[in-house]
């Protein structure tokens, strides 16, 4: 599959015990599972892939959309220049790199690069 710039490529939720947020999406929508660590579990099979990160905080809007770029510094400047507010800077994690922005409208989003 040819991941395109711009386009929204990963969704990524907050849950409390990733074991039964495993066994609930596994047994209602046969999703499949792949655990990165204690604390990251990645899905697929649902149509868009994504994962779930386990907080012990409060989850207020568990959903982090994640759009792809191939050059994040150049897409973070655009970013920056048309009034978003970075709140997580670039950092690595397995497969690739991200970091997180705030919109105009107070939405956290996030920009991956596997380059």
């Amino acid at each position: 599959m040819d991941i395109k710039d711009n386009h929204i490529n990963y969704v990524e939720f907050k849950a409390k015990d990733l074991a039964k947020i495993k066994k609930f999406y596994n047994k209602s929508f046969d999703w499949t599972f792949t655990d990165y660590g204690p604390t990251y579990t990645a899905f697929s099979d649902s149509g868009l892939e994504g994962g779930f990160e386990k907080t012990e905080n409060e989850i207020v809007n568990g959903a982090l959309i994640v759009l792809y770029h191939k050059n994040l510094d150049s897409i973070k400047n655009r970013i920056i220049k048309f009034g978003g507010k970075i709140s997580k800077n670039i950092f690595s994690f397995p497969g690739g790199r991200r970091f997180h922005f705030v919109d105009l409208s107070g939405n956290e989003l996030a920009v991956w690069s596997d380059k």
